[in-house]
């Protein structure tokens, strides 16, 4: 290997099809990729780390919009680390309120759950009386 992965080989290690990875790169949340002399993409390990980081954005729901800024501020590197910061700050705040939201429901869902319980262990006669 020439230290550089094909599109298939990309698709196969992160699960993503070759066409949102060429999405991803059209959309901007992908830096131009290398080429071989044929035109064939050719990911660097640092291209396949950052896709791995993306679907881990991808992962906490983070809007395509939010990523694409988040991309642009990296691209223009170190003097944008404040803002990039803080857009993960605003982010991970939005996915906690999100996990508190969830907790919530799902202990609503249990209370609900252990109400139906307790009517199938209860006879019928004795809840209609």
């Amino acid at each position: 290997m020439d230290g550089f992965l094909s599109i298939t080989e990309v698709a196969t290690r992160t699960g993503l099809s070759a066409h949102t990875l060429r999405y991803y790169e059209r959309a901007g949340l992908i830096a131009p990729v290398g080429r071989a002399p044929g035109g064939q993409r050719r990911y660097a390990a640092a291209d396949l780390d950052w896709v791995s980081f993306l679907l881990r954005l991808r992962d906490t729901r983070m809007p395509i919009g939010q990523m694409q800024v988040f991309a642009r501020l990296r691209s223009q590197g170190d003097s944008t680390v404040p803002a990039r910061r803080a857009l993960l700050a605003q982010h991970l705040a939005e996915v906690q309120a999100s996990i508190q939201a969830m907790q919530h429901a799902a202990q609503v869902l249990q209370t609900k759950v252990e109400h139906y319980q307790h009517l199938e262990r209860t006879p019928y006669e004795r809840r209609h009386e």
